[in-house]
């Protein structure tokens, strides 16, 4: 099993911006209602330019049962960030979690 199923650090770690084109009323897939916007071109997930950090579509517990409500329409950012990569894993570990893989940490 996926440990993104269960993980939700990335969740909880960064803001997550990306371009007003990417909103579902723009003609993507992102639901506006979960967003806030930034500034004209860009706009970001409720919850993320918060802290603590928890972006508005997670669904569970950090750690144990962590599920993205809108994974089939999340932002580029999130798509792009890949599980056992760098940033995966300094979410983890900033979260008390252990690395996925051979993560060569600083």
């Amino acid at each position: 099993m996926s440990e993104c199923v269960r993980c939700g650090a990335c969740c909880h770690s960064y803001r997550v911006e990306f371009s007003v084109y990417e909103l579902d009323s723009m003609g993507g897939t992102v639901p506006e209602a979960l967003t806030e916007t930034v500034n004209g071109a860009t706009c970001r997930m409720r919850g993320t330019g918060e802290v603590p950090i928890r972006c508005v579509a997670l669904e569970g517990q950090l750690g144990e049962l962590a599920l993205c409500r809108i994974y089939e329409q999340r932002p580029r950012p999130c798509a792009e960030l890949q599980e056992g990569s760098y940033g995966c894993n300094k979410a983890r570990v900033r979260h008390g979690l252990p690395p996925i893989g051979e993560w060569l940490g600083a």
